[in-house]
């Protein structure tokens, strides 16, 4: 049966209806995407949008405030929004900028329901809001080591940040899930790997996690084989060679990938987690009623002390 789709009244301008360019993979429930930047500061070796946009710093989105005012009246209060799916809504600049903390000021006193999917630390400092609105928040954390984060994501907070933001939401009633997400043959795929991770987060308060492992768009993978020279052969073998091209991606060979995603689950399971995969075509191992988090959004009485005036912008003006 066809799932439900957020109605739209109207045309949409900045939030937009989730749309997986159609993979028959992604079980993701109906939802909508809101992006307040453009591009994205991580710089992560393996983004998919930069397939679309290329390489280049998170940029405001143009009336980024003044789109998002007049798209609230059109959309479906049945539905989540993910804040964000293709560009961190936490990167370095929104320190300054304050962006993503104002549309949280606009939606969750509004009684949107919103998932925040982010690599960044500074989403700690939106505890306020986050505490007492409609809000989860899903961490990526691809592994504990340092020095290899750095290399996979040299604009992202260091890993154990991420796990100290955890623990603060945590710590206030945020609801907090973790993204092993991707997962990276012989460098992340390891039991050990895996663990170190997952026992954080867990200590941090988590009680979700998604896993997958890395699909490869031809951008990514040239620099995934040029930051990481002794893993070319074998990564164009899996996926060039032995993998499928598929929705887009190059997908490791499926048995690989069902060693991978069935060690992973068999760890996180013994740790307490809900366990979900993103885009693998293996649901029938999930055991999280959804496989992007959106579950864990409360619903609560609207707090009187959240108010319904957004907060006033912050930094210059968009571009």
């Amino acid at each position: 049966m066809e799932r439900p789709r957020p109605r739209v009244r109207g045309r949409l301008s900045v939030v937009s209806v989730f749309d997986p360019w159609g993979s028959p993979l992604c079980t993701c429930p109906p939802k909508y995407s809101l992006n307040p930047y453009t591009g994205c500061s991580h710089f992560c070796l393996y983004c998919y949008a930069t397939a679309y946009i290329g390489v280049r710093p998170s940029t405001p989105k143009r009336g980024f405030r003044e789109r998002l005012l007049r798209d609230l009246p059109r959309l479906d209060p049945r539905f989540h929004i993910d804040v964000s799916t293709s560009s961190d809504p936490y990167p370095p600049e929104e320190e300054r900028l304050r962006l993503t903390r104002w549309a949280l000021s606009v939606l969750l006193p509004r009684g949107f329901r919103v998932l925040v999917i982010t690599k960044g630390s500074l989403v700690a400092r939106d505890v306020d809001l986050l505490s007492r609105g409609n809000a989860a928040v899903t961490i990526t954390v691809t592994t504990m080591d340092r020095g290899l984060a750095a290399r996979l994501e040299p604009g992202a907070p260091p890993p154990r940040e991420r796990i100290r933001a955890m623990e603060r939401l945590n710590a206030e009633g945020v609801p907090v899930g973790l993204r092993l997400d991707p997962i990276f043959p012989f460098l992340t795929d390891d039991p050990d790997s895996m663990r170190e991770v997952l026992e954080a987060a867990r200590s941090a308060g988590a009680r979700f996690v998604v896993v997958s492992t890395f699909k490869a768009r031809p951008d990514g993978l040239r620099r995934m084989v040029e930051a990481f020279p002794e893993l070319e052969e074998r990564y164009r073998r899996l996926y060039r060679v032995e993998g499928r091209w598929q929705s887009g991606y190059w997908y490791l060979p499926l048995p690989l990938r069902r060693r991978i995603i069935e060690d992973a689950r068999r760890l996180a399971l013994s740790l307490g987690y809900e366990f979900a995969t993103c885009r693998e075509g293996l649901a029938h191992l999930h055991t999280a009623p959804t496989c992007d988090g959106s579950h864990l959004i409360p619903r609560r009485v609207q707090s009187p002390r959240l108010s319904l005036k957004a907060e006033p912008p912050h930094g210059k003006p968009e571009t």
